[in-house]
């Protein structure tokens, strides 16, 4: 069996998991944009002692939350985070679900609407081994970041870690830190080729509101 055939989906929710961890202060709020079955959350609890909820669609990812005894809600992050009042969090997190939503650029300022911080994980559809499938097989690729056949990817939008930058760029939104992997291995050099996915960490509406009055 290919390296790439042994992959299973789940295997992607887990990219960064401890550079995430990593880049929130202890005993933050903090709201996680389809949090999935919430190893994450479960994480932070543990090692940070955030107090932390998260928002699913999936009701079976759900249950595993309540399970678990996290605080999580049904809902669909494409309609808005009405529930939520401007800067309720210290930290948003879109891990590995920017590219899935619907309307990214909705999602995207509500997050920064919610948090002080807004920490984002992107798949890189520009890693070099997507890059040789593509070329030389002709066919769509499946990596660890992009575990999922054509036919049943919940990816809408195919960006690169590059695109991601000059769009941040282009908006005027200010990233603070960027952290690019390979599996678990951080990626210093041409991370657009060489990094399956990258972490960015951006300072939230209400953060950048505060920095341009001082």
């Amino acid at each position: 069996m290919s390296e790439e055939k042994a992959v299973t989906k789940g295997k992607s929710n887990g990219l960064g998991h401890r550079f995430i961890i990593d880049m929130i202060p202890r005993e933050s709020t903090v709201l996680d944009l389809g949090c999935g079955d919430g190893e994450l959350l479960s994480l932070l609890a543990e090692r940070k002692g955030v107090k932390g909820c998260g928002v699913e669609k999936n009701e079976q990812a759900i249950y595993r939350c309540v399970a678990s005894g996290l605080s999580v809600s049904n809902q669909d992050i494409d309609c808005g985070l009405t529930d939520y009042g401007d800067g309720s969090f210290d930290y948003v997190i879109l891990n590995q679900v920017l590219q899935q939503v619907i309307d990214m650029e909705k999602v995207l300022n509500e997050a920064l609407r919610v948090g002080h911080r807004v920490i984002i994980g992107l798949p890189n559809f520009a890693y070099y081994r997507a890059r040789l499938q593509i070329f030389f097989r002709g066919r769509t690729p499946v990596t660890r970041s992009l575990p999922y056949m054509w036919y049943d990817t919940p990816n809408l939008h195919f960006l690169s870690l590059s695109d991601f930058t000059v769009y941040c760029r282009d908006k005027g939104l200010k990233i603070e830190k960027s952290v690019f992997l390979d599996g678990e291995r951080q990626i210093r050099l041409w991370p657009n080729i060489f990094a399956q996915a990258g972490l960015f960490l951006l300072p939230g509406s209400q953060t950048q509101g505060a920095n341009k009055g001082g």
